[in-house]
């Protein structure tokens, strides 16, 4: 094994301590929050984790893609606790306050929609597509939603609804919400083709709703528990057309792939399609709850008053966290770091991937990058038992890496933007070296 710099390993993983409090966790915490890791965090900074035990681990997983500017970044801390010690929280639409309006004045100007643009926050990224459906709905005053196979939107009961993965995340929790349609995801290593899958969509308005009932179509510009896989910018296109041919509302869902994890701030700008709504949650905060839904004023503004809230609209301290984030990524170049990490990153995966063939594709945009394994390059069989065989080793090297796939195969990076040069180094030999122990 290499000689590490960033990684320290003091104890056996998991260690003692970790263990006891996993202990506690099996007897106090509800058994469906299943485990990824049985480590204790005690601590985090910029791309690393250190367990109750004093083991140091670097982070590909970045909290599920909610670090891109790096655990417990001094500015965020700062923002965030400034605005703690001013207030935590009134009900924005009960007594508002100026933060919210300047993270949504921040934004509208981002995002990648022409014309007036308004926000709205909420917390998790869920709520964010539960909020966009009503968005959409007001505007159409349509009920039916157009989803994608081997989508995930979340696990409230539209977005879970929408949500493409069976087990574990639908297993035994239905029924589902109604008037949800869902169609095939292009996907060429698997065979599915842009024409194929505008085909599949197309059929849809004649074998499964009508197209004057869909008030939106929903859709991730890259699929991220999916398997991280990338809607070619032709298919974005031939989605756009048939919203604008049939008045539906396209909804780019961008809760991981906003703020420069695919290299651009967000993923549709790689398309050059413009949305009508945006969800973003995740990295918005770098941690802290918030999440938002941002487009077209007239669509925005359907709702009746009152129509759209909740308690917890949009946490000042969040989004004072969140303003600090937008800083960072332009003070930091993160966005150009985003393409240089994932430059790196690629480069190595094509490298394993003529090594082994059980690396039967490598993908994605910037540094929001996988690998699927399959059992034979052949018959591309998934590999599910082989990808988590490749976690754990990394695990035992002190790199933390997480799968996403319908199938569970596919080895995903989430690494925070701002990872240094060496540290990103050290991780990738790490990553190699699991695959050799794995892969033979």
């Amino acid at each position: 094994m290499a000689v590490t710099r960033t990684i320290v390993l003091k104890t056996a993983i998991p260690g003692p301590r970790s263990k006891a409090i996993c202990d506690r966790i099996a007897g106090a915490v509800a058994s469906p929050l299943a485990l990824t890791f049985p480590v204790v965090a005690e601590s985090a900074r910029g791309v690393t984790i250190t367990d109750v035990d004093g083991n140091t681990f670097i982070d590909f997983t970045g909290g599920v893609g909610s670090l891109n500017v790096g655990h417990s970044h001094p500015q965020v801390v700062a923002a965030a606790q400034e605005q703690l010690e001013r207030f935590a929280h009134t009900d924005f639409t009960v007594v508002p306050y100026e933060v919210y309006v300047e993270l949504a004045e921040r934004l509208a100007a981002l995002v990648p929609i022409s014309g007036p643009v308004k926000a709205a926050f909420f917390n998790a990224g869920t709520e964010a597509v539960e909020n966009a459906v009503k968005f959409a709905r007001a505007y159409t005053k349509r009920p039916a939603i157009i989803a994608f196979e081997g989508g995930f939107h979340g696990r409230t009961l539209m977005s879970l609804s929408l949500t493409s993965k069976a087990t574990p995340y639908k297993a035994g929790l239905g029924p589902f919400a109604p008037e949800v349609y869902r169609v095939p995801f292009p996907n060429a290593y698997r065979g599915i083709s842009v024409e194929d899958a505008l085909g599949a969509l197309k059929r849809a308005f004649s074998t499964q709703v009508a197209a004057d009932q869909v008030a939106a179509i929903m859709l991730e510009p890259v699929q991220g528990e999916g398997g991280f896989l990338v809607a070619p910018p032709a298919y974005v296109a031939g989605v756009r057309e048939l919203c604008d041919r049939h008045g539906i509302v396209l909804v780019a869902d961008e809760v991981q792939t906003g703020f420069g994890r695919t290299g651009r701030m967000f993923a549709m700008e790689h398309t050059g399609v413009e949305p009508d709504l945006i969800c973003v949650a995740k990295s918005i905060a770098n941690g802290l709850p918030l999440s938002g839904v941002l487009g077209r004023a007239e669509i925005m503004d359907a709702p009746a008053p009152g129509g759209i809230g909740g308690t917890y609209v949009g946490n000042p301290v969040a989004q004072a966290a969140a303003l600090a984030v937008l800083d960072i990524i332009e003070e930091e170049g993160l966005v150009d770091r985003s393409n240089a990490v994932g430059e790196t990153i690629r480069s190595r995966m094509l490298a394993w991937q003529e090594r082994w063939p059980q690396i039967g594709e490598v993908r994605g945009l910037g540094s929001m990058l996988a690998l699927e394994l399959v059992t034979d390059p052949g018959t591309k069989e998934p590999a599910k038992e082989l990808a988590q065989r490749v976690v754990d080793e990394a695990l035992a090297r002190g790199l933390l890496l997480i799968t996403c796939g319908i199938y569970s195969n596919s080895l995903r990076v989430l690494v925070p933007l701002s990872i240094a040069d060496g540290e990103l180094d050290e991780a990738l030999a790490v990553w190699e070296e699991s695959l050799a122990t794995a892969l033979g």
